[in-house]
Order: structure tokens, then C-alpha cells, then sequence
């Protein structure tokens, strides 16, 4: 049996769990579908797994809302997904991004063709 979907959502994971994840979400190779919903996930763990989306091929949803990601998180996860065409859906919604993380992502938008930004 091969994993597609994880849910961890409520789990108390933080910048530091966010870091493994993303350590295991870089070599992924099945895994589609990643809800981590309603965890301090913060600007910290946003960067991680940002950095895991620049390497991962496979994920198509990510589901970060009410993760405690602010405009330095929403930067990070802009940036990755300035080259990752692989993630279709991003869940935002419930976070701390403000004018400049905001900003951040609208200019991904305009860039990656393929993202639905949900927040």
C-alpha cells in the first residue's frame, strides 16, 4: 500500500516537527495530499517546508491553515512555489499574513500558472 494523503492536522507540530516533515517531504515520491491544519507551524516551519517544495515533485495539496504563518513564512513559501508547478492547492486561511506576505504570494500567482491559493 502506498501513502498518498497524511493527515496531521491538530497535532501540536511545531517549527521544529515542521523541519522533519519537510526533511521526508524533499525525498517524497508518493505523497499527494499533506493537511497540517491547525498547527504553530510559524514562519520557522514555513521556511522548511518551503524548502522541501523546491525539491518535492509529487504534492499536489497543502493545507497550512491556521498554522500561525506570518509575511516572513508567506515569503518563503512564495519563493518555492515560484518554482514548483507540481502543488496545485495551497490552504492559507486563519494565518497572520499581512500586506507584505500577501504581496509576496499575489506576484507568485502571476508567475505559477498552476497554484490555487486558498485564504
Amino acid at each position: 500500500m502506498t501513502l498518498t494523503t497524511l493527515d496531521l492536522a491538530k497535532n501540536e507540530i511545531g517549527d521544529e516537527g515542521a523541519q522533519y516533515l519537510a526533511n521526508i517531504l524533499a525525498n517524497n515520491t508518493t505523497l499527494t495530499t499533506l493537511n497540517l491544519e491547525w498547527n504553530g507551524i510559524g514562519d520557522e516551519g514555513a521556511r522548511h517546508l518551503a524548502n522541501a517544495l523546491t525539491k518535492n515533485t509529487t504534492l499536489s495539496t497543502l493545507n497550512l491553515e491556521y498554522s500561525q504563518i506570518g509575511d516572513e513564512g508567506a515569503q518563503h513559501l512564495a519563493n518555492a512555489l515560484s518554482a514548483n508547478t507540481t502543488l496545485v492547492t495551497l490552504h492559507l486561511l486563519g494565518n497572520r499574513i499581512g500586506e507584505q506576505g500577501g504581496g509576496d504570494m499575489m506576484k507568485t500567482l502571476l508567475t505559477n500558472g498552476t497554484i490555487n491559493l486558498l485564504w
